[in-house]
Formats: structure tokens, C-alpha cells, sequence
């Protein structure tokens, strides 16, 4: 394991506070500050098999309790105690678009445990949805601190490809249910500036859902986010050409992105950007929809209707398009661009029925990765659910022992077969999903490997 203790290591250990540890015969559990205000969280088995894993909490928004976390669940957490593994994390300094507290946070919560447990054999970064972004990021730019990275539903398109993709979908939707509403997408003023305007289209939508017409103009919008016709368990899963259900499956996935990631979300990464660092000028949504998996139900859906998709990719074209500001850009690119440069390997996991966080994004990456040089160094694997993280336990731990196997041996052995028979080991009761699967390309992918996406 390549960690450097370094005088550094001594200061930030005096500079937390901590909770007394509760050692017992299975382990000790300790808690406390760093110096910058994150919580920490760290259990260590009393037979530590020598690898510590570095754990990356998803996106916590802001006024949302925010306590630190080191697994993405409790039945994960105590399989992995019990096979000897060292779990650690912290809770990041701040909530909501927090890249430039989590990685240092991260960093110093590994110092931490080093300080006081020992230098690891093994160091291993994981991470879930934002945290997936986390542990990329920490795998990028802190190489020489990790042997190996796994990334679960993570946000790996990067910051600014994902909020140019979260843009898309509600401009289409003002475009053609609300021309005339005003309604702002980016450069908010303030939380309830924007809170107010996803309330607005929201609104606009839902009456839009009552009618043909306005189904597939939503449809016309989910397309362009590539949000699946499956994406929550709760939902009826549509049959290859059942539409109308797919539709209405999309719907839920759209209110919620209006409610929460379009609007809330973007004024809370605009306020750290000090500006918009999304735009949409020269985008031909034309060509975006004809590549997007969900082309045919659009189609069909406007044929029923009675309308003509042409007319509205007409409207799409010819309305007025947004600006990024250039130092937002630049801020955005600066702390949350992905460059794809990978020292150790990297297993990312999907689901192929995610809304929040569209497998696509993993096209994205493997586009960098490949870019950089990086590719025999990155494996992804998909598992056939709809949902955000919605990995049963032994999916989860059959990818980190996948991680540990590629160490261990040299080789990756990521077929679904490997991965299912891993993951019927750990968790026995539940049948494994993992399937053969490429996704489309992301829509607009934006990376520090390709030195032309720096022109919006």
C-alpha cells in the first residue's frame, strides 16, 4: 500500500476531537470532529484482515441532518466487520455540492485512522451516487493514497456534463408547456427563488400529464435525460412497446427532478460556482433525441397524439438558448471534471433503471478513461434493477471482492457470472441481477480528457 505519513498526519490528529473508543472483543467503534467540522466514523474488527475501505456518502442537501458514514448499509457494514475489513469515513464538512470539503474531509478522516491504527496492507476508496463522483475523484487526483477505487451508481459524467444534463429536460419542458411563464432555470437569486420556479413548472407539467399532447412532450423531455420507463420498484414494468406506462413511469422521475435536483439542487451548486455553469448554446436536441434509447416510444407517443415532433424540435431550435458564466465554468471544471487518468484499478456498478443518475454516465467515463490512457484499468458492470443504488447487499459486496480478487491476482474477472456466483456467496437468500449490458452514450459528456469540451 503506497500511503506517505507525513508530519501533516500528527496535526491533524491533534486537531479533532474525539468520543472515547468502545473496543470489545469484536472491534472498536470510534467517532469524533476533524478540524474542519466533519463528523468521522471509524470500526475496526479486532482481527482487522489489514484493508481499510474508505466509504463515500451520497448527496446530502442542505438543512438535511448529515451524520458520517462509513458503509452504505447496515448488513454490508456487518458482513464486512466480520470478515475483518476496517471501515472508515466522514460525514463532509458541508452539505449539498460539497466536492471541495469531501475529498480533503475524506483525506484526513484516512489520516486519522492511519495515525492512530496503523498503516493499512490495502486501501481501498468506495462510494455511492455523489460519493461515487467522491471516490473517482479521490482515485484521480490522490493515487498514491489507494491500491483500488469502486464506484456504485455514481455521478462519474462529472459536475458540469451533469448539471448541462439536468438542464436539458426543463428547458425542454418550458420550451413546450410553458413558453410564456418566464420561469427561470439557472442564476437564481436565492433557494426560494428557485424552489419557486420548480414549483411553477411542476405545476405546468402536471397539467401537461392530463392530456396526449402533453405526455409526449414529457416523454420529449425524459429523452433527452435519458430517464428509463422502469426506474422505481414500486412501478409496473412496461412491456417493449407499452408506452403509455413507460410514460407515466418517466413522469414521477421528472417531478422529481423538478422538485429537487433541477431547481434546489442547482442554485445550492450555483451559489458555490458563483454563477451558472450549465448552457445548452449550439446544442441540436434533434440529434440528442434520435440517440437516445428512448427515440421509439417518443415517436409513437407524439403519433397518438396527434402532433408533429417535428414542430416541436422546431420550437427547441429556435428557442432562445442559455449562457454559461464563464468563471462558473471554469470553477465547476476546476473541482468536479473527471480526467479519466486511473493509477489502480476501478469497478464501477449500475443499475440499468436509474433516473437520478442515468447509466449512461458510465459511458461518459469509459469515454475519459479511454481518452487518458486508463481503459485496462477501468471494469463497470450493471445490474438489471430499476432505482438509484438499489444493489441488494450481495451485489455490493460481490463487487468489492472483485476489487480485492483484481489485487490479489492481476486480472479482472467482472463477467456477470463471476459477479452473480460472488454475490449468491455473500448473501444466499437473494438472487443476484447482474447482466450483459452496454449503455448508450451519455448525451453531452464533458471531461478533462478531451480538451474541447472546455467550449461551451
Amino acid at each position: 500500500m503506497r500511503i506517505r505519513l507525513a508530519l501533516l498526519t500528527a496535526c491533524l490528529s491533534l486537531a479533532v476531537t474525539a468520543l472515547p473508543a468502545r473496543a470489545s472483543a469484536t472491534g472498536t467503534h470510534l467517532e469524533g470532529r476533524l478540524s474542519s467540522g466533519a463528523a468521522y466514523v471509524m470500526d475496526v474488527p479486532a482481527s482487522w484482515n489489514g484493508t481499510v475501505l474508505l466509504y463515500s456518502h451520497g448527496y446530502t442537501p442542505a438543512g438535511v441532518p448529515n451524520p458520517a458514514q462509513n458503509a452504505p448499509g447496515p448488513a454490508v457494514r456487518d458482513r464486512l466487520l466480520s470478515e475483518g475489513y476496517a471501515l472508515i469515513g466522514s460525514s463532509y464538512a458541508t452539505n449539498g455540492w460539497a466536492i471541495t470539503e469531501a475529498v480533503p474531509d475524506q483525506l484526513a478522516t484516512l489520516d486519522l485512522f492511519t495515525g492512530k491504527f496503523g498503516t493499512a496492507r490495502r486501501t481501498l476508496a468506495w462510494g455511492t451516487s455523489y460519493g461515487g463522483f467522491v471516490t473517482s475523484m479521490l482515485a484521480e487526483r490522490h493515487p498514491g493514497r489507494f491500491d483500488g477505487s469502486l464506484s456504485m451508481c455514481g455521478l462519474v459524467q462529472g459536475g458540469v456534463a451533469n448539471w448541462n444534463s439536468t438542464l436539458d429536460p426543463v428547458f425542454a419542458l418550458r420550451t413546450l408547456l410553458a413558453p410564456d411563464s418566464g420561469v427561470r432555470l439557472t442564476g437564481f437569486a436565492d433557494q426560494a427563488e428557485a424552489v419557486a420556479a420548480g414549483k411553477a413548472l411542476t405545476s405546468k407539467a402536471d397539467a401537461a400529464q392530463q392530456t396526449p399532447g402533453g405526455r409526449a412532450r414529457i416523454a420529449l423531455a425524459a429523452a433527452l435525460h435519458n430517464i428509463p420507463g422502469h426506474n422505481d420498484a414500486s412501478q409496473s414494468e412496461p412491456g417493449p412497446t407499452d408506452w403509455r406506462t413507460a410514460q407515466a413511469n418517466q413522469y414521477a422521475a421528472v417531478r422529481g427532478m423538478l422538485q429537487l435536483p433541477a431547481f434546489a439542487w442547482r442554485q445550492e451548486a450555483e451559489s458555490r460556482a458563483g454563477g451558472n455553469p450549465s448552457w445548452n448554446t449550439g446544442v441540436d436536441y434533434s440529434s440528442m433525441l434520435a440517440r437516445s434509447p428512448l427515440y421509439k416510444e417518443v415517436t409513437e407517443l407524439y403519433k397518438e397524439a396527434g402532433l408533429s415532433l417535428r414542430t416541436d424540435l422546431s420550437a427547441l431550435a429556435r428557442a432562445p438558448r442559455i449562457s454559461a458564466d464563464p468563471a462558473a465554468v471554469r470553477w465547476m471544471r476546476h473541482t468536479s471534471a473527471l480526467s479519466g487518468r486511473l493509477t489502480d484499478p476501478q469497478l464501477n456498478i449500475h443499475t440499468t433503471g436509474d433516473a437520478l443518475i442515468p447509466v449512461q454516465a458510465e459511458s461518459a467515463y469509459r469515454r475519459a478513461v479511454t481518452a487518458a490512457g486508463s481503459a485496462g484499468l477501468l471494469r463497470q458492470a450493471y445490474v438489471d434493477a430499476p432505482g438509484h443504488c438499489t444493489f441488494t447487499p450481495g451485489e455490493t459486496l460481490a463487487a468489492l471482492h472483485t476489487v480485492d480478487k483484481r489485487l490479489d491476482t492481476g486480472r479482472w474477472d467482472v463477467s456477470p457470472g463471476a459477479l452473480n456466483s460472488r454475490a449468491r456467496a455473500a448473501d444466499p437468500g437473494t438472487e443476484p441481477r447482474y447482466l450483459p449490458y452496454r449503455p448508450a452514450a451519455y448525451p453531452r459528456p464533458y471531461d478533462l480528457a478531451h480538451p474541447g469540451d472546455a467550449r461551451p
